[in-house]
């Protein structure tokens, strides 16, 4: 079998913002454990209008026209927050990144959080912390001073909620590596998924690697590799449901 890509980089887990609004941008924060959408093109906040949605759908699947416009305002997008992404200096300071992260777009969010993972540490969050307090504490303050404590207590709440949920996911897909790893190697894998359903090592992450691993030998014309991950994912997907 050919070698088979189980990075870590992968768009497969990750991590939700719960809504909170930070009034500078106006947008709701919203993280989920369960798809990691960095270009945020097929993903949002739950809306309204179940109707029109589906009204919307059926007419793509009829629509070829309508379709085809439809993916190319994906396209156009995807491509507005490339260059946005590429156009923006990356901060020195931690009262830079604060602004910085201020002046994000919510789409965004997951994505700058990944990138500036090193840079959310103890010592910016004590940054922050502290902007705040000296903000709560004044003797007096003017409404500029309460706006900008709303901003901050919000984007400290995204910020922690959204660096946790980063860290579970690395912490879950470097499991998922090491038993997708266990599992190829395996002399018998009936018996291996067995011993790893008793130590609870089978998870969505597990299959979202997997997922992962099967487009890329599909896209490499790995006919035969793909076939036989298929297979170990839907042995994985039995035992994660029984």
């Amino acid at each position: 079998m050919a070698t088979l890509s189980i990075g870590i980089a992968t768009s497969a887990a990750a991590a939700a913002f719960r809504s909170t609004t930070i009034k500078r941008t106006h947008f709701r924060l919203k993280i989920s454990c369960v798809q990691w959408d960095p270009e945020g093109i097929f993903k949002g906040p739950p809306q309204t209008g179940h109707l029109a949605r589906l009204e919307f759908k059926r007419r793509l699947e009829k629509d070829s026209e309508a379709r085809e416009a439809f993916e190319q305002h994906l396209r156009e997008e995807k491509e507005r927050r490339r260059a946005l992404r590429e156009s923006r200096e990356i901060p020195d300071t931690p009262a830079e990144l604060i602004e910085y992260f201020l002046d994000t777009e919510a789409q965004e969010i997951e994505f700058e959080i990944a990138r500036m993972r090193q840079r959310l540490d103890e010592e910016f969050f004590s940054h922050l912390k502290f902007e705040i307090g000296q903000i709560r504490f004044a003797v007096s303050k003017t409404e500029d001073m309460e706006d900008r404590l709303i901003e901050l207590e919000a984007l400290q709440k995204a910020l922690e909620e959204g660096t946790e949920a980063y860290d579970r996911m690395q912490a879950d897909l470097i499991t998922a590596k090491k038993s997708l790893t266990k599992i190829f190697t395996s002399k018998n894998i009936k018996e291996t998924l067995l011993e790893m359903v008793e130590a609870n090592e089978l998870n969505r992450s597990l299959l979202a690697l997997l997922d992962e691993n099967i487009a890329s030998a599909n896209m490499g014309n790995q006919k035969e590799a793909a076939a036989f991950m298929e297979k170990i994912r839907s042995a994985v997907l039995k035992y994660l449901t029984v």
